[in-house]
């Protein structure tokens, strides 16, 4: 490259995101548990919606959004007025660090928190700012004493990605009423569906000026593969993101199998139903093998070994039996291994594996 052709500052420094690994070589019918993807996939409504878009691959889709924004609103109560859609919650949260931070800012998440906060913040030419997490749960006063003149923008995913662990919303509306005023406050509920009852911060994003809520169609919906996210938030917030976002960021079979998903809820029950009955296992399988973990609000586990060493020799052991978790020693957690929770015929294989590997273990001399 030339010399004289270079990045804006701080773009190089920026670590690559690496996503789950989902291939073993030499092995054709690996088990992928390193994405918590929703191993039942998409309802049969959503697929139909798919299908029946690829007759209209030569058309524009419509840039408002309005028929998705409709149907989300639809589904929890919201104003479809206050809702943007985008590429992913990922192209939400860039959308973000873009319009509302910048050199010399500060971007607050907290320190196991999902790595496309800092990666989004660089970006924009803001200063990323992790917080100490306790007991890799996040810390509402730790995060207060964080903030000052120069933050924008703090992040809080809750339930937490790649802990699975959340605080209650009561703790949330108290970091929102006592951040700097000129703070958003994020909520990030990629996985808010996988908890009964919880409304991912709506409720105070409908209240509270300074509250914004990403949402995802990846997760509990099954839509990983299409990449649809959608944001909720003040008018005022979502004026200034739709003047970023391109018009046509999100295609027909995108907004068609995303509006199909929404409105199939007896689909979303039906994976959140399954996937609590099975983490409720798999957790208490892992503990009796000696693999603690945190209770998980989410759909996978972040399991925990002794140490770094032996949570990489369980990771290659898994591999080598056709099982693939994800390592996650790029969120600060090196001793951990975090597994999605998939159907039972897989949770019953990665339990097994894992006894295996720490009998094996016991049995060295």
């Amino acid at each position: 490259m030339s010399d004289y052709i270079k990045p804006q500052p701080g773009i190089m420094d920026i670590a690559l995101y690496e996503g789950g690994a989902a291939h073993v070589a030499g092995l054709t019918d690996a088990v992928k548990l390193s994405s918590n993807e929703n191993p039942f996939g998409p309802s049969d409504r959503a697929k139909e919606a798919f299908s029946r878009a690829v007759h209209r691959l030569n058309r524009y889709p419509n840039t408002d959004h309005a028929a998705l924004r409709d149907a989300i609103g639809e589904a929890h109560g919201l104003d479809p007025a206050r809702i943007i859609c985008g590429v992913g919650s990922d192209e939400i949260i860039h959308f973000l660090c873009q319009a509302y931070a910048g050199p010399r800012d500060e971007v607050v998440f907290t320190e196991h928190g999902f790595l496309m906060y800092r990666i989004s913040a660089m970006a924009a030419g803001a200063a990323p700012v992790a917080v100490p997490e306790r007991e890799r749960t996040t810390d509402v006063d730790a995060i207060l004493a964080a903030c000052g003149k120069k933050t924008k923008l703090v992040f809080l995913a809750n339930p937490n990605n790649p802990t699975g662990t959340m605080i209650g919303l009561a703790e949330v509306e108290r970091l929102a009423k006592a951040l700097p005023k000129q703070a958003i406050l994020v909520l990030d509920g990629a996985y808010a569906e996988y908890v009964e009852g919880y409304d991912g911060g709506a409720d105070l994003a409908t209240r509270l000026p300074n509250v914004f809520m990403t949402r995802t169609f990846s997760k509990i919906y099954g839509l990983g593969g299409l990449r649809i996210g959608w944001g909720y938030g003040p008018r005022a917030i979502i004026d200034v993101l739709n003047r970023i976002r391109g018009p046509f960021n999100l295609s027909n079979a995108q907004l068609e199998a995303a509006e199909a998903a929404v409105r199939d809820q007896d689909h979303v029950t039906r994976c959140r139903d399954e996937n609590t009955r099975m983490r409720a296992w798999l957790a208490e399988a892992l503990a009796e093998k000696g693999v603690p973990s945190d209770t998980s609000t989410a759909n996978f586990i972040l399991a925990r070994f002794a140490d770094e060493a032996d949570a990489t020799a369980c990771d290659d052991y898994l591999r080598a039996e056709g099982l693939i978790v994800r390592r996650v020693s790029g969120y600060g957690l090196p001793h951990c291994l975090r597994i999605t929770v998939g159907d039972e015929s897989s949770c019953r294989r990665v339990a097994h594996a894992i006894g295996r590997f720490k009998a094996q273990g016991k049995a060295a001399p």
